[in-house]
């Protein structure tokens, strides 16, 4: 390919090795198009998700928003902000070497590239989907018959609001009445989730941890407060232990799934955020008013809930899920979605697979099983040094890869002889 070239760097992969767009630069969806956008924020999020590959001006591997491109087969490259601004019209993605070509060959193939090598469906364990909506679902459970081994769904609540237009802080900030249907909204979004469930399978919503800078981008009324450091803020277990109106909220979607789903609502567990420790467990437990019949597991994805592993399995989580985005930056203070500090933040690095084993060990000791979550790139190096969780998490598009994995290209037939032609 010939023209100028803009060299960047992959956040997350795709399926093509190369792919031709038209750039956009409004912030509103355009099916199919190259989301040129400083940063990824969760108000783009209709813009990303309706879009073929996105480039960025900033930003790490495992920051939100790119986590979603990840579980959607959504190529993500970060160039230097400043070559931005020459993204216009359209233009190429090689997304094999990590560079957009602004005037490439127009006969350029765009041919799917070759899958990259992966450990099998059997080394996942019981194996759980990190989605955005339910079309993930669909998208696991009609990857072949490998799709069994997945008994779980994971969804963060903020990407189900995303996904459904909901506004969670303007509706906990009004009356009763707009609480009961920020309630009834979540309940009907998740009873659609249940619907596409195969027999055996389960849904785990992450309850609401909405960061105060991702909340401002998608708050239209109520105030949302300036952090220093958003990522260290008021988010996870320690707001949701301040928040009566989420504790409404939430007795609304449980007694709406119970009226709608009957016993089917028992296949929704629910999972606490950014906990530190087994009193914060036991408090948010109290303080949601949650009966003893709805399972409550945990995220580990602090150092202090490393260490607090066996305290929070003895305070009643009935499942753990090791975060290890989260994990890596706070063991060795690199922000996640901070480029500069890219080269810092090692998602192999020993001491961030010490704590993960230190978590795999305690839960196995209590009897209390544990999914840890992966990258694609990393699951050979996790198989090869931890011990065995339950079962692996990893993001839908590299969870399809190893149930359904793309058969290597057959070698070209050697060229036919022509005997007897004259």
């Amino acid at each position: 390919m010939n023209g100028r070239r803009i060299q960047g760097f992959m956040l997350t992969g795709g399926t093509r090795a190369t792919l031709r767009g038209t750039c956009n630069r409004t912030g509103r969806p355009q099916e199919g198009s190259i989301l040129i956008a400083p940063h990824l924020e969760a108000g783009l999020y209709e813009a990303i998700v309706t879009a073929g590959a996105v480039v960025c001006g900033g930003g790490g591997q495992t920051g939100h928003m790119q986590s979603l491109c990840r579980g959607r087969g959504i190529p993500v490259l970060r160039v230097d902000e400043a070559d931005l601004a020459a993204l216009v019209g359209e233009v190429t993605l090689d997304l094999e070497s990590g560079a957009i070509l602004l005037d490439p060959d127009p006969a350029a193939d765009p041919a799917p590239g070759p899958g990259a090598a992966a450990p099998t469906a059997a080394d996942l364990g019981a194996a759980c989907a990190v989605i955005a909506d339910f079309q993930d679902i669909r998208t696991v459970n009609s990857s072949g018959p490998e799709a069994a081994r997945v008994d779980s769904f994971f969804i963060r609540e903020e990407f189900l609001c995303l996904a459904a237009g909901l506004s969670p802080f303007d509706a906990l900030d009004g009356g009763p009445a707009e609480i009961a249907g920020y309630g009834r909204a979540v309940a009907e979004r998740l009873g659609a989730f249940v619907g596409e469930l195969l027999p055996g399978q389960r849904l785990v919503l992450r309850l609401l941890d909405l960061r105060s800078d991702h909340a401002a981008s998608v708050t239209e009324q109520s105030a949302v407060a300036v952090e220093p450091n958003p990522e260290l803020g008021l988010h996870g277990a320690r707001w949701l232990l301040g928040s009566a109106p989420y504790r409404d909220a939430l007795r609304t979607v449980l007694d709406t799934l119970r009226t709608r789903l009957g016993d089917q609502a028992d296949r929704i567990h629910l999972s606490v955020p950014f906990l530190n420790d087994a009193d914060e467990y036991a408090q948010l437990r109290a303080h949601l008013e949650l009966p003893d019949s709805v399972p409550l597991s945990a995220f580990i994805e602090t150092p202090a809930a490393v260490h607090a592993t066996g305290g929070i399995c003895a305070a009643g989580a009935s499942e753990l899920f090791v975060g290890v985005k989260d994990l890596v930056q706070f063991y060795l203070a690199a922000d996640r979605g901070n480029h500069l500090v890219a080269d810092s933040y090692q998602t192999r690095h020993p001491s961030v697979l010490d704590g993960v084993r230190r978590v795999v060990e305690a839960a196995r000791a209590a009897g209390t099983p544990v999914r840890v979550f992966s990258l694609g790139a990393d699951l050979t190096h996790y198989l090869a040094h931890l011990p065995t969780p339950d079962g692996y998490m990893m993001c839908t598009a590299e969870l399809v890869q190893v149930l359904h994995p793309r058969p290597e290209p057959a070698p070209a037939a050697p060229a036919a002889r022509l005997i007897g032609v004259k």
